[in-house]
């Protein structure tokens, strides 16, 4: 009973860190607006704060995509490693 227990507390291990700062980086770099908070440099006509912003889109898509990709690959390598 307490080895199923163990098996499901969480693990801190180097892809869940990298998973935990690509998700938290889009956070941070939208609540530190004195960073982005300018008109210059334009892009095609649009102020920097706006052009920044909207970057920060795709960005933040592939990130959670990479987190998910490196969390779902520790969980199979895990379940994987347990049997043996």
């Amino acid at each position: 009973m307490s080895d199923t227990s163990a098996d499901r507390r969480p693990v801190v291990t180097p892809s869940r860190v990298v998973a935990a700062l690509c998700l938290i980086a889009p956070f941070v770099a939208m609540l530190w607006v004195g960073s982005y908070a300018k008109i210059e440099p334009t892009f095609i006509g649009i102020p920097f704060f706006y052009w920044y912003q909207m970057l920060w889109v795709p960005i933040s898509a592939a990130l959670t995509t990479l987190a998910y990709i490196l969390v779902r690959r520790e969980r199979r390598a895990r379940k994987g490693g347990g049997s043996a």
